[in-house]
């Protein structure tokens, strides 16, 4: 995940509801009776008056997640309420949490100049049943199961009308600007950034929000990739991983998995990367050479760092791409003639669309890209997830499951 910070979440507490035809529980469109009716879940802690939720937040930068309850939000105008079921756990949450990313040369992007104030709800990957709505929600599926595709935009904006919320400048994102997955309930703004991932383990769906997102977009970018010509991927984490099935997805395999964790490349190459290598090893740099037979056509860098970055650009063809996708931080002096003169494309990749998680979904279901490694916890676990994932303990993925 990656983006911009400029507001801090608009959560808000329930509202105060009577027995009035204009109450706010009178205009919520849900049949509480007709879900108990039909078998469904007994959804009405949820939406009787004075019901609360459970979240962990951020309370304090750096430290960790705090057990908080909270009145559970009623949803108004065109928003959906779920209870949530999944919720992965990203990286990228790790540096959230500590207020800040490393932009180099000892300058920080920090949150709180932003607007970010704790408390805060991290989590970007929810999954969950749609179980309120409001009166302009038009079609929403209550009672339905539903991925949420959390990168929202204004709704105004040029990007935004063009179905690129990821790149509007006043984002709304879920678990950043807006109240995050790290809770029992989640409010959405809109029906529309509602994926219907019926078919697929609802865990592993939930991943697919941001790291599969995220992933498809990226590699993405590199295409057309000729098929005799090499592709490094920078980081055997849960992203290199999904990186690898993406790839394979859109029929590229000649793949190079690039970590400093010899158990890590071990399980890429289990997934199907062509071929690995520590990039810790001396002649990493002539070895890549060695694998490729040259230099090497792309690059993918999901760490971000200025040591990824750096290998990544040393082992370029003329006219090669480098997208950069981690925010791991720092920074890299870059030649501006060698830009030019070896016709390099640098790019970020921030992200993706809701028609994008659209297709990944499709992908999924027709059994191109297949779950990587991933582990339950329950939410209460949350926080020490984070701090194994800051530590670099992590293989695969860990999914927080909530009661």
């Amino acid at each position: 995940m990656q983006g911009s910070f400029r507001c801090g979440q608009d959560g808000r507490g329930a509202r105060t509801s009577g027995s009035s035809k204009g109450s706010a529980v009178t205009r919520t469109r849900v049949d509480a009776a007709k879900l108990w009716e039909t078998g469904k879940k007994d959804y009405r802690g949820a939406i009787k008056n004075g019901g609360h939720m459970l979240s962990y937040d951020v309370v304090e930068w750096g430290k960790p997640l705090q057990k908080a309850e909270k009145p559970t939000p009623k949803p108004t105008g065109t928003e959906v309420l779920l209870k949530l079921k999944y919720c992965g756990v990203c990286h990228s949450d790790v540096h959230i949490r500590e207020g800040y990313f490393d932009l180099g040369g000892g300058k920080r992007f920090n949150m709180s100049d932003r607007g970010m104030h704790p408390p805060i709800t991290l989590g970007h990957e929810p999954y969950g049943t749609v179980i309120a709505a409001g009166p302009d929600a038009k079609d929403a599926p209550v009672g339905k199961d539903r991925l949420v595709c959390p990168w929202i935009g204004c709704g105004q904006c040029v990007r935004c009308l063009e179905g690129m919320d990821n790149h509007c400048m006043a984002p709304r994102w879920i678990g950043i600007q807006r109240p995050g997955g790290y809770a029992d309930h989640l409010l959405v703004p809109h029906p529309k950034y509602l994926v219907d991932a019926g078919g697929l383990d609802p865990a592993w769906a939930a991943t697919l929000s941001c790291s599969g997102l995220t992933t498809y977009s990226a590699v993405s970018q590199l295409k057309p990739i000729p098929r005799d010509e090499w592709v490094m991927l920078l980081g055997a984490g849960g992203l290199g991983l999904m990186a690898i099935e993406m790839l394979k997805a859109i029929g590229h395999e000649k793949t190079i998995s690039v970590d400093i964790d010899d158990a890590k490349l071990e399980v890429a190459k289990k997934e199907g990367a062509a071929a690995t290598l520590n990039s810790r090893d001396p002649a990493a740099a002539k070895k890549l050479q060695q694998i490729a037979g040259g230099p090497l056509y792309g690059a993918v860098d999901l760490v971000g760092a200025a040591d990824t970055a750096s290998l990544a650009l040393g082992a370029l063809r003329k006219g090669g791409k480098l997208i950069v996708v981690g925010l791991y931080g720092g920074e890299i002096p870059v030649s501006l003639v060698l830009v030019v003169q070896r016709a390099w494309r640098i790019q970020g990749s921030s992200v993706g669309t809701v028609a994008e998680l659209k297709e990944v979904i499709a992908l999924a279901r027709a059994g191109r890209i297949k779950p990587i490694p991933i582990e339950k916890r329950p939410l209460s676990e949350v926080s020490r997830t984070l701090d194994q994932l800051k530590a670099g303990q992590i293989t695969g993925r860990v999914v927080a499951a909530i009661e």
